[in-house]
């Protein structure tokens, strides 16, 4: 005889996730129970599906590897919502593609020596498996990869419509450079001084490279953000208005001995004008070259060869002691005619404003020490404290020193000082009031192989040529056993046969451009080719975006706040202005899910905590390890997986999966003959999960379902038994509910209950108000922080009422000991807390 478990059950009578897993699979491949349009069949069109859209969208994977721990995290938690939407009855897009060009994977090949397009489609094949075990609903109908021809042909087409409106340009600057992938890199891609991607300190390179004019729109992307508040993460919000950076302030033109047309800077502080005691602009700057004086030459390029070996992050730290020479020229103070030396110094980017500043020392940390170190005049010209010296005064205060016979800013206060400024310097030609952005164009072009090759020729005669869209795709050639190792050049150079083309204008000798665009390209629009990915005539279909766009939810990572956000955000307000989208904005509400660490740090090989994820799906099967990820705690909050127990999540569905199978009521038992306790608590707990899936609350909505477990195994064992309908109701509520997170273990659930599959689709359980209303809850009585005294009290109960409940306690007054209230806190219907004189 078997040996009975701990609920009572035989131990063949087993929960086995292998089994329940190999069983599920196959049957959910078959019926397709998550296509968008479900409901219309094959032509929507012809027989719409007219139930309430709702469009679901994760982040898409890049096919770097299998799927690993922060996959199952993300998905985990998009996966939930889209069920729950399935399961309120709505028609859902919850699609999946690949973001398949890029550096990674082009690196990956390289060093396995192996195809970039072999590498990228063996990982999306391994990931597209692994994703379908992982039970995630998408609508594999409209698989996409970036790297298809058929995809990248519209993002082609995409920048060829950016070209003709201006907004793609090319254009010889100084760029951030990575000298490991041999590649630029956008201003967006360099964190803390380093290559995003591998990184690598970046350096800076002058070269010629193709530009997206993002700037253009700076002012529409900060005005948008005011719809999304509250609906995306106010941290995400945050993250772009300061990275758009909008100032207010002034340009202001300063006159330079020996050059014909003056200088211009922008400061947000033209209040400050009167203690501008000297000028720096950027080693690297062509101004900078053409300004220094034949005796200041030699000095000046030795310390320029000194700056190029130094990193932004290393150059704008306000740590590391400021550097600079005098290139042998002075400006003129345009307020007070006063001559002050011109510096190269290394505080200043070559991409910050012109390229220039006017140092007010006694206003500027920065000014302060170059100031301190070069022995420069320091005049105050905004009035510190009495008590304040020794460094410079960053604070509002009237100004002072700050007269001509003009005008004078003395005694005024920083908005009026600046305002009276502005309107001489205007007044006078020598300024104006401007409003300025620290958003920089979007560099786009890549020295590699691996991306969409930018469908411009280059023509001798006639310049840049766009390539016919007709012509397009311009598909990348094999290269197929050619050496794609980063050179500093893209190895399109070399394929000749592909470089060299006849002029789409005057028929004579062309070259293509080797250069392919950034990923984030790809990216910026993929969201829109989801809603008719099959569309052979255009990106995507106006009436198709229009049915399912903007985005009702998207999911992912915070890493993507600046990057891909803010190009997306872009990308839909140009399609806006082509007249091809009627929004402006792609996503109406975000998710941010945290980091999956492990032993308090970020998982590495290196350090020995990497965790695999397909080793933890053997090992605990997937439900247990999509259980844990959702349970362990808020989606925005990093979860450390040593700290969580899988094994716990497995144990727990074992008992669920045993409740189901207790069950010995008839199908359709009518709930209301059964036992009005546990109907209550069933109702309350559907009601709750319902408000916690809401407002992204999961972990406590498993939660309640693990009390639900508890509460309807009690009802088997020792209440009213197994053939109560409320024991059915009970288990029928749990088995949807759980299909959220746990799908596999749910369907079987489902099928021991007696139903059909699936249960991902047979609707959200209600709840009756009534049976979900507490009759009482506890509420706590403290004193001075410490628990006196407990009551059960009406979920109703007033202030007032509660107030006097715990003064009345004879706890309370022996805690208060004849002190005097000083305060008494009511948080009604939980607490009261009386605090003492």
């Amino acid at each position: 005889m078997s040996e009975p478990s701990r609920d009572g059950h035989a131990a063949a009578d087993t929960y086995d996730f292998h089994t329940i897993q190999g069983k599920w699979l196959p049957v959910w491949q078959r019926m397709d129970p998550f296509r968008a349009d479900r409901l219309a069949g094959d032509d929507p069109a012809a027989q719409p599906d007219t139930r309430e859209r709702r469009y679901l969208l994760d982040m898409f994977p890049y096919p770097s590897g299998d799927l690993h721990m922060g996959h199952g995290e993300a998905y985990a938690f998009g996966d939930l919502l889209a069920r729950y939407w399935f399961q309120r009855g709505y028609n859902v897009l919850h699609p999946i593609g690949w973001d398949a060009f890029g550096l990674p994977a082009e690196n990956a090949a390289i060093r396995r020596n192996a195809h970039p397009a072999e590498w990228t489609y063996a990982n999306i094949d391994t990931q597209a498996e692994s994703f379908k075990r992982y039970a995630v609903s998408f609508d594999w109908s409209r698989r996409l990869q970036t790297c298809d021809p058929a995809y990248y042909r519209w993002t082609q087409w995409l920048f060829l419509r950016l070209y003709e409106r201006g907004l793609a340009y090319r254009k010889a600057s100084y760029v951030n450079w990575c000298p490991t992938d041999q590649t630029v890199l956008a201003n967006e891609q360099v964190i803390a001084g380093n290559c995003e991607r591998c990184g690598s300190p970046v350096t800076k390179r002058e070269l010629t490279q193709w530009y997206f004019k993002i700037t253009d729109y700076a002012q529409r992307l900060l005005d948008d953000m005011e719809p999304l508040e509250g609906h995306w993460p106010e941290r995400v919000l945050s993250m772009q208005r300061n990275w758009i950076g909008r100032s207010e302030g002034a340009y202001v033109d300063f006159a330079v001995e020996g050059r014909e047309e003056p200088v211009t800077v922008f400061t947000t502080r033209p209040d400050t004008l009167f203690g501008a005691t000297f000028f720096v602009v950027a080693p690297e700057s062509k101004l900078a070259a053409e300004l220094v004086t034949a005796d200041q030459r030699e000095a000046f390029e030795t310390y320029l060869e000194e700056v190029k070996r130094t990193t932004e992050i290393e150059r704008l730290s306000t740590e590391r002691e400021k550097t600079g020479v005098f290139l042998g020229v002075h400006a003129v103070n345009p307020v007070n005619g006063q001559r002050i030396p011109i510096y190269a110094a290394d505080y200043v980017l070559a991409d910050y404003g012109t390229g220039a500043i006017m140092a007010v020392p006694a206003q500027d940390q920065r000014d302060w020490d170059f100031a301190r170190r070069y022995d420069l005049p320091i005049v105050r010209t905004v009035q510190p404290p009495a008590d304040f010296e020794g460094e410079a005064f960053v604070g509002d205060g009237p100004a002072v020193n700050s007269a001509n016979a003009e005008v004078s800013l003395d005694g005024l206060g920083v908005d009026e000082a600046k305002t009276t400024i502005i309107s001489w310097l205007e007044s006078k030609g020598l300024g104006r009031g401007a409003v300025t952005f620290r958003l920089r164009d979007w560099l786009v072009s890549r020295q590699r192989y691996w991306g969409a090759p930018i469908p411009i020729v280059h023509c001798s005669t006639c310049g840049e040529v766009p390539v016919a869209d007709e012509q397009l795709p311009v598909e990348l050639p094999d290269l197929r056993g050619a050496d794609l190792s980063p050179k500093g050049t893209s190895p399109l150079a070399a394929a000749s046969d592909w470089v060299e083309v006849d002029c789409p204008k005057c028929g004579g000798t062309a070259r293509r451009d080797t250069d392919t665009m950034d990923t984030f390209v790809d990216s910026s629009w993929y969201y829109l080719r989801y809603c008719s990915p099959n569309d052979e005539e255009r990106p995507f279909d106006p009436d198709d975006v229009r049915r399912w766009m903007p985005v009702d939810q998207y999911v992912g990572g915070v890493e993507h706040a600046i990057l891909h956000l803010l190009y997306s955000r872009f990308f839909v307000k140009v399609l806006h202005d082509l007249g091809v989208l009627d929004f402006t904005e792609p996503f109406k509400a975000l998710l941010n899910q945290g980091q999956v660490i492990n032993q308090g740090k970020a998982m590495s090989k290196s350090l020995g905590n990497g965790v695999d994820l397909g080793e933890q799906l053997a090992m605990y099967g997937v439900d247990a390890i999509r259980l844990t990820m959702v349970f362990a705690g808020p989606p925005e909050d990093d979860i450390d997986w040593a700290d969580l127990s899988p094994a716990g999540s497995l144990r727990f569905l074992q008992r669920a999966w045993r409740v189901a199978g207790d069950v010995t009521s008839e199908l359709g038992a009518d709930p209301a003959d059964g036992d009005r306790a546990l109907r209550k608590v069933t109702h309350a707990v559907i009601k709750e999960v319902t408000e916690h899936v809401e407002s992204f609350k999961f972990n406590v909505a498993v939660a309640r379902l693990m009390e639900l477990v508890n509460a309807v195994r009690k009802a088997i064992d020792s209440g009213p038994g197994p053939a109560d309908p409320a024991v059915r109701e009970a288990a029928e509520a749990l088995a949807v509910m759980l299909s959220l997170v746990a799908p596999y273990t749910a369907e079987d659930m489902w099928e021991r209950l007696g139903h059909e599959p699936t249960v991902a689709l047979v609707g959200w359980p209600t709840y009756d108000a009534d049976l979900a209303a507490a009759e009482t809850l506890t509420a706590v009585a403290q004193v001075a922080g410490k628990l006196r005294d407990k009551f059960e009290v009406s979920p109703d109960i007033s202030e007032d009422e509660l107030r006097q409940l715990a003064l009345a306690s004879e706890r309370v007054q022996s805690a208060l000991a004849g002190r005097e209230i000083r305060k008494v806190i009511v948080r009604a219907p939980r607490l009261v807390n009386i605090v003492p004189g």
